[in-house]
């Protein structure tokens, strides 16, 4: 082997060693950075899906909201890729968990509201089935107005007794308006099962 090429051989096994060696380059992935970027540009878009009270009374940077609010207004295609690409860049230097939580309060709001919508349904079934279901009632909600109560549910089982031609509805209604804000106020769904 000549000797500038065990030379280079020598040079290219120190390299090799070097590299094992070096400390890992601490900076993120091309691809991580990517992704980071995706993920703010999508939480710029759900931040410009959010009503304006909603928008108005979070806490970012005039800049930013400048941005969102531009976003909402932009139709074309290429300008919203543009622009939600600029919301993106805004939102390297904000803080955006308190962005992330409201995104999310936001969608959870309508789920909560579907949630205590089933429960009060529940409950008008129970209680116009069941004896023992009134019981769990006023256990669960003792602030509640039991003669009322009893009176909606005599009413609601007297209607669903008649033969569906001559079934108004009324009583099975007044009963849900009963239920509803007793469920609506309470911070917790009670266990009525």
């Amino acid at each position: 082997m000549p000797r500038h090429a065990r030379a280079s051989a020598v040079a290219d096994a120190d390299d090799a060693i070097d590299e094992a060696v070096a400390p890992v380059d601490e900076r993120p992935s091309k691809t991580a950075l990517k992704r980071e970027a995706h993920d703010l540009q999508r939480l710029g878009e759900a931040l410009a899906a959010l009503s304006e009270e909603r928008l108005a009374a979070l806490a970012m940077p005039a800049g930013l909201l400048d941005a969102i609010v531009q976003l909402r207004r932009t139709r074309s295609h290429e300008g919203r890729r543009r622009q939600l690409q600029y919301v993106g860049k805004l939102m390297r230097r904000a803080d955006v968990e308190p962005l992330r939580e409201a995104v999310a309060g936001a969608r959870l709001g309508p789920a909560l509201d579907a949630l205590a919508l089933h429960q009060a349904e529940r409950w008008r079934e129970e209680l116009a089935r069941d004896d023992d279901a009134l019981t769990r009632w006023l256990a669960a909600y003792p602030d509640s107005d039991a003669q009322r109560l009893r009176s909606l549910v005599r009413s609601a089982r007297k209607e669903a007794a008649l033969p569906p031609e001559q079934r108004h509805g009324r009583a099975w209604r007044e009963l849900f308006r009963f239920i509803r804000p007793h469920v609506d106020a309470s911070d917790d769904t009670p266990d009525h099962e």
